[in-house]
């Protein structure tokens, strides 16, 4: 299977990561819809210990309308996920989801716009992050 993300390591602490990766998409255009402490969900369902794992719900709304009015069910894969994860102590991982990846499974031409654009934004936020 192909590489389905873009990613980097930044040398930060954890919660400076997500700041800087929320910081990067605004400036990109993409709110954060949603944001899944993973961590924190396991201790509580599952009541055990795992790293400090973050997922951003990102969303660029004029890009999620043009593919919404291409394809309504394509929200079955919105928002592109961002997630930011903890390694050891300053080595924080920051990864985002490859939307042309993702999107292969769907025969809709007119999504292919839409996910070359957002994958350029994507890929820019994480390749800018540092």
């Amino acid at each position: 299977m192909g590489v389905y993300y873009f990613s980097k390591t930044l040398n930060c602490s954890f919660e400076e990561a997500i700041d800087k990766t929320v910081v990067a998409l605004q400036n990109s255009g993409f709110g954060v819809l949603t944001e899944i402490d993973v961590k924190a969900t396991l201790h509580k369902k599952l009541n055990v210990d795992f790293k400090n794992y973050r997922i951003l719900g990102a969303c660029h709304p004029p890009s999620a309308f043009k593919a919404l009015s291409a394809e309504d069910k394509i929200g079955t894969m919105l928002p592109c996920n961002v997630i930011v994860q903890e390694h050891s102590l300053g080595n924080v991982e920051v990864s985002a989801i490859d939307p042309i990846a993702s999107m292969m499974a769907v025969n809709n031409p007119a999504l292919g716009e839409v996910a070359t654009e957002i994958q350029q934004k994507l890929k820019g936020v994480i390749d800018n992050l540092n």
